[in-house]
């Protein structure tokens, strides 16, 4: 018995099947199925039911399946150890991104090009989402950090925020609109957005949360007509005069006639915040811990030279 044949076993068990195991372990099926039926030959008791179209441990097999991880986990955990102790990181991250969360302030090719040549053994998953969802995925360990915009006044139980963009929302409005009838004019009063129609980011953004929660404070619902997931098409969209878009100051592509005009939201004034998030008590990975750090580091210098507030969340 060895390690490679109780993975083999695991991965057979949660995949439900030999066809899916064998194609996500790169192996042909025979073979896997040769390898976990070699143990079971040593362990002298079958450890699947392959009577039906799904295969199932038998009941030796759910008894071995706790120890068979928990052997797993040990081995991980030497390799990690060794590995810390060499200075040689290991192992899987996955970094979660809101949509336009950092405009142009942070390229994140060329973080994830420079802390891969500095951990080549690391292999990194990135993923986009909301911001609401990828909280929850945080929390549940599907993420070990993330890069959202916050969806509430403060973050979740188990979560730590520190912000690195701190913009004024705006409205962006397209030239003839009323709310231009003076011409000297650079804010609008939330409450002059009633009833307008309004283009935003989607549900489950940060910039859509603040806009609902100060809507719902002042005593009406925001009219959304139109959203999109990235800021520069809500201005495109507000430049052909299909509504208001409501955006973080900076994040507005330019109208094809050069006029969008930006007003300041104000009464209250509205701010749209983009964190990076990770667990409360960090995450589990040596590699992960290495890769929050450098964004922690990367991420204020990138911000910093394009002039937005930053500061410490």
């Amino acid at each position: 018995m060895d390690l490679r044949q109780l993975s083999y076993f695991v991965a057979v068990v949660e995949d439900g099947g030999f066809t899916r195991a064998a194609s996500r372990l790169h192996l042909s099926q025979p073979g896997l199925s040769s390898q976990i039926r070699q143990l079971e030959r040593e362990l002298g008791q079958p450890l699947l039911d392959r009577s039906s179209r799904s295969v199932t441990p038998t009941e030796v097999g759910r008894a071995v399946l706790p120890y068979a991880r928990a052997a797993l986990a040990a081995a991980d955990a030497v390799r990690q150890t060794v590995d810390e102790y060499t200075g040689l990181l290991r192992g899987r991250v996955t970094l979660g991104l809101v949509s336009g969360a950092t405009g142009h302030a942070f390229d994140v090719a060329s973080f994830l090009a420079d802390f891969h040549d500095a951990h080549p053994a690391v292999e990194i998953a990135l993923t986009e989402d909301t911001s609401e969802r990828m909280q929850a995925a945080l929390l549940a360990g599907e993420l070990d950090v993330a890069l959202l915009g916050p969806t509430g006044a403060a973050p979740p139980s188990g979560i730590s925020f520190e912000t690195v963009i701190d913009r004024p929302l705006a409205a962006a409005v397209a030239p003839g609109d009323p709310l231009l009838s003076r011409t000297d004019r650079s804010s609008v009063p939330l409450a002059e957005l009633r009833d307008r129609p309004l283009i935003c980011l989607p549900r489950g953004t940060g910039v859509r949360a603040v806009l609902e929660r100060a809507c719902a404070q002042a005593g009406f619902p925001p009219h959304v007509t139109f959203e999109a997931a990235a800021p520069h098409v809500l201005a495109q969209l507000a430049a052909r005069g299909l509504g208001i878009a409501v955006l973080p100051t900076g994040d507005t592509a330019p109208a094809p006639d050069g006029r969008l005009h930006m007003l300041r939201i104000t009464q209250p004034e509205l701010r749209a915040r983009v964190a990076l998030a990770w667990r409360t008590t960090g995450p589990a990975s040596p590699a992960a811990r290495a890769l929050l750090s450098r964004l922690r580091e990367a991420l204020p210098e990138a911000v910093d030279r394009r002039g937005d507030r930053h500061h410490e969340g």
